[in-house]
Order: structure tokens, then sequence, then C-alpha cells
């Protein structure tokens, strides 16, 4: 990355967060070589804590790239916070709205412009009760087969140290232990010009998140769960039907 390029709001960005970061975190980190130094790129990471962003954009800052993230609505609208997050080109999604496709052609649009687009295909913090991988979401597929860019996986252990989503509890700790693995792209296939199928989608979201998962149980050395499904459903409930317009892309 040339350093000299990267402006003001994102040189702000680097300073606010990256001394907190060295200081808070022991890191880990495997794999930089496999994100291209140039050209879109779309990088799919299993979700473990609200910490998972800046562990996983300080990663690849320091292998030469800049991550773009869709971040919740909300956080955009929160004064001097929402103007740095516009600043240094993150996305704001109102989830389950009309308005969530919007944010899709502006990640198609990053992509198409040689950036890195980052993307928790989960959707949410995993709900698996020892924090393995859930299934998917598609939109990481959607984009891929969109853009043709390649999807690189990652696996990332360690944040939920930091924050645990499933107590709470947030530990400011120095030197917490973070691992970050980036693996080499995921061979999907190719673009496809017309609407892709469920069923293809499905498969590519699938294939996705058990490279995902298998890396990550080599960071964890432990064999690995099925992957975790999102919704659980009652006995004789109807199934459900996921009308999100941007699926797994935050």
């Amino acid at each position: 990355m040339a350093r000299r390029r990267l402006g003001f709001w994102r040189r702000l960005a680097i300073v606010l967060a990256k001394p907190a970061l060295l200081l808070l975190t022991r890191r880990v980190w495997r794999g930089a070589e496999h994100l291209p130094a140039a050209g879109g790129v779309i990088v799919v990471a299993n979700h473990v804590s609200h910490a998972d962003p800046l562990i996983t954009g300080h990663f690849v800052y320091e292998a030469g790239r800049w991550p773009c993230f869709l971040g919740k609505a909300s956080l955009f609208r929160m004064p001097l916070v929402g103007l740095l997050l516009s600043r240094v080109g993150q996305i704001p999604v109102e989830r389950g709205s009309v308005n969530a496709a919007r944010s899709l052609e502006m990640l198609e649009a990053v992509v198409r412009a040689g950036g890195v687009v980052m993307i928790y295909p989960e959707g949410t913090t995993t709900r698996e009760p020892d924090l393995w991988p859930m299934t998917g979401k598609t939109g990481a597929a959607r984009l891929a087969l969109a853009t043709g860019a390649p999807v690189v996986p990652l696996a990332i252990w360690g944040p939920q140290r930091i924050f645990d989503p499933r107590t709470g509890a947030l530990r400011l700790r120095p030197r917490t232990p973070v691992t970050v693995v980036a693996g080499p792209p995921i061979d999907l296939g190719g673009r496809c010009d017309g609407e892709p199928s469920k069923e293809t989608l499905a498969e590519m979201t699938d294939k996705i998140m058990l490279r995902v998962r298998d890396m990550l149980a080599e960071i964890r050395a432990e064999t690995p769960p099925p992957l975790y499904p999102r919704r659980r459903r009652p006995a004789g409930a109807s199934p459900v039907v996921d009308v999100t317009p941007l699926e797994g892309a935050a």
C-alpha cells in the first residue's frame, strides 16, 4: 500500500485504532500472501466477536490493502463515528429493508474498482455454543458470481477473549492472544450473467463456510462439528423464507 495515498481520514483512523490494537492483542498472523496486492477481492471470515472487524481490518491493512466493511446504519448516524466511517469508505446497511440491496450494489462497485470487501457470511456473531461457524447467507456467493473476484477465506480465533458475545463480557487486557489465518482463494467456479439458482448459491455458500470452518479447526486443533443452523424452527413449524435483500454481507 502506498501510504501517501491513504488521505487524511484513513490516516486518522489508523492513528486512533492501531496503537490500541498493538497494545491489546498478541497477534499470530499467517497467510497474508494469499491476499492479492492489487485488484478486487472478497474476504470471507467467521464471526466470533464484535471485536472481529477491528482485528481482521488490522490484518488486511498490514497486508497492504484497505478493508471495506458493511456496518449497521445506526452507527453511521452517531456523531463523529458516523462521519469517520463514511470518510474511510465503509458502507451502511439497513438490515431487512429494501435499501439493503443498494448496499450490495455498493459492495460490487468497490470490488470492481479494485477494493477489498470484508464479509461475514453468517450475518451475525455465531450462535453456536462453542463459537464454531454457522451456515452462511448467500451474499458473498452472489458477489463472487457478479464480479468474478477471488474469494479469500479468513479464519479468526481469540477476539472472543476481548468481547464474548455469549456473555457480553468485555475484557480489555493487554496482549490478548488473537489468531488470524488467510487461505488460498476458494474455487467457486466462473461468473454468472443470469440469476443463479438457489441451489447454486447454497452450494457455493456451504463451500465457503466449510473451508473457513476447517481452517478454524486447524487453529483450535479440534475436530469441528457440522455447520450450525442459523435458525431453529419449532417442531411442526412451517419453513421460514429468508427475504432479506442483502444476504450474508454484514
